[in-house]
């Protein structure tokens, strides 16, 4: 039985790639200063206008337990669509650059390391092997947990 290609958006982290399944990204903006919301989680920014709705957004850096860093011409913000227990909730990650929409066969996918990476690993679904080293595939299921949909205002968990 062949193996199924699945698309992924790639970005870059500082020197890591990492990539979200396509089918959950509606868009990708360029960067601008989300509105900051007081008392909120370190990771969250704050809300993006997105068309006209109030939208959180993530930095993907601060969540991952990465050093932040300042915006650059580069830095975009996926507008993401994620189902969560349920629901869809809508959210924008901070990422320092996207690089490309990419295929990967199901079964160049790996399991996930269990140790010697700088990020917390149970947010990770897979990596995939490429000649200039390692694309890390998001669970993104994970990596938004209900504490993190809590956390949100409520219209985004609508």
């Amino acid at each position: 039985m062949p193996a199924i290609e699945q698309q992924f958006v790639t970005l870059g982290l500082g020197a890591e790639v990492f990539a979200v399944p396509v089918e959950f990204v509606r868009e990708i903006l360029d960067y601008a200063q989300p509105f900051a919301i007081p008392e909120g989680p370190d990771y969250l920014l704050g809300l993006t206008d997105v068309r006209g709705r109030a939208t959180p957004t993530l930095d993907l850096r601060r969540k991952l337990g990465l050093p932040p860093a300042p915006p650059t011409l580069s830095t975009r913000i996926l507008v993401m669509d994620v189902p969560l227990e349920g629901r869809t909730l809508s959210l924008g990650l901070v990422a320092d650059r996207v690089i490309e929409v990419a295929s990967y066969a199901t079964d160049r996918i790996e399991d996930p390391p269990e140790i010697g990476v700088p990020w917390r690993s149970d947010y990770i679904r897979g990596v995939v092997r490429e000649a200039s080293g390692f694309v890390v595939l998001f669970d993104l299921a994970r990596l938004l947990t209900s504490q993190d949909a809590a956390a949100l205002p409520l219209e985004a968990a609508a």
